[in-house]
């Protein structure tokens, strides 16, 4: 499994060939679709991922490739860089991948990967529908990690499907990643990167309107926990209420992330957005009693760091701004707030422009959309990462449209994931090259 040295691919494909596969990508495209929705009934929450995982080992299984699963052990990632700090059980947190190897290694090798982790529904009752039963409707398909990224996931898998129906295969290694940990740490692509799974590209279809990701920002999670001093409300004044310093602490760390946003003009293809570093307040608790001043408050915060930014030195800055806050606050300063970071460490990345692989992209785009394909720069945590720096692998973050991600009534655009699945085809096809087979899938 260890990467070999990139070889020149194979010319482009001839348009009749490009033709045909983009035929062969309309003709299971049901069965893809009908696949998503099968994905999508599994509730892979976070510690819920294993049965969604089970589905998708079988599945690839069932198609005849060579199959690894393995549970995310932290005592071998731990020590990495790109590693995440967990304060959750791993035992469910299990990765997939399906290898297929060619009869004579041709092209050059490929690393088609996809998350199975969703995010939270949220209440129920806010959803037009139930989260985890799909509908259509129109061009749209509901549910919760329909987008994000369920129908990308499928269509790595339904892209070799389309070939193989041709009577084709990868001339090339290619290894098919259902990963978890993508919505919290980024540990599961890691951990796949640590047990050997090299190529000389990689492509994840996560929800990217169309678009090729330029560049994205790192992100951390921390938890500020502040403690205060209880006592009867008739003599609120004596106590200290820990969730009004948290309010107070969460104004400061607002402070940081505009004077953070200011610097966006040293970071190329950042400096144009409008507001790049974004501060998230996911998630508050504190208090035991109504009639109590509260002794704690904890609060859960998603930090944004530019590309090049070591989390480190952005967790000192938090620290920093926290102890600063404090620093004239009567009892903040004799009682500071603790800072625990329970998720994402993880530092940014931009995609340099030119490589073979965004150039094979672009022209299996033009083809499957007939449009130019076009980049863009995200404000969001992508698995990413993990190629670009740790490995030297480009990565195309490329996939369908959507609205509502980690919102309700997340929707996929059916047509959009149509052309995705035969932008992956035709990559597949160039890339790696093609080899006749007699199996069909």
């Amino acid at each position: 499994m260890s990467k070999k040295p990139q070889t020149v691919g194979p010319p482009a494909l001839d348009d009749a060939l490009a033709a045909r596969i983009l035929e062969a990508v309309g003709d299971g495209f049901e069965d893809q679709i009908a696949f998503t929705q099968e994905l999508i009934r599994f509730p892979s929450l976070r510690g819920q991922e294993h049965t969604a995982q089970d589905f998708v080992y079988r599945a690839l299984a069932e198609r005849g490739y060579a199959m690894d699963r393995w549970t995310i052990d932290v005592d071998e990632i731990k020590d990495h860089p790109g590693f995440s700090p967990v304060k959750v059980s791993y035992d469910n947190a299990l990765n997939v991948v399906g290898t297929h190897r060619p009869k004579e290694e041709k092209g050059r090798s490929l690393i088609l990967n996809g998350h199975i982790d969703v995010v939270p529904t949220g209440p129920l009752d806010m959803w037009a529908n139930p989260p985890f039963e799909p509908r259509i409707d129109g061009d749209w398909l509901y549910g919760r990690g329909g987008g994000d990224m369920k129908a990308g996931l499928a269509a790595n898998i339904f892209a070799l499907d389309a070939l193989k129906r041709l009577g084709y295969q990868p001339a090339a290694t290619v290894y098919i990643q259902s990963v978890t940990e993508e919505e919290c740490t980024g540990n599961g692509t890691l951990s796949c990167l640590l047990r050997g799974y090299k190529a000389d590209a990689a492509i994840i279809p996560e929800p990217e309107d169309d678009m090729l990701v330029r560049a994205n920002v790192g992100v951390i999670w921390f938890r500020v926990h502040v403690r205060g001093r209880a006592i009867h409300v008739r003599e609120a004044g004596a106590g200290a209420n820990a969730i009004e310093a948290a309010f107070r602490l969460i104004r400061a760390l607002r402070g940081l992330e505009a004077r953070w946003n200011e610097r966006k003009g040293d970071y190329p293809y950042l400096e144009d957005l409008d507001h790049p570093i974004n501060f998230n307040v996911g998630k508050i608790e504190g208090g035991d009693w109504a009639s109590s001043v509260p002794a704690w408050c904890s609060f859960d915060m998603r930090a944004a760091i530019y590309p090049g930014v070591d989390p480190g030195d952005a967790a000192r800055e938090i620290e920093d701004c926290l102890r600063e806050a404090g620093k004239d606050d009567p009892f903040l300063a004799n009682t500071p707030p603790e800072v625990a970071y329970n998720g994402f460490f993880a530092r940014g990345y931009v995609l340099e422009e030119g490589s073979d692989a965004e150039k094979t992209l672009a022209r299996a785009h033009a083809r499957s959309f007939g449009t130019r394909l076009e980049s863009f720069v995200t404000p969001g945590y992508l698995d990413g990462r993990v190629f670009v720096l740790y490995d030297d692998c480009p990565c195309l973050v490329y996939g369908p449209s959507t609205e509502n991600i980690h919102a309700f009534d997340e929707r996929v655009s059916l047509a959009s994931i149509r052309r995705i699945a035969g932008s992956i085809a035709l990559f597949v096809a160039e890339w790696c090259g093609l080899e006749k087979v007699s199996t069909q899938p």
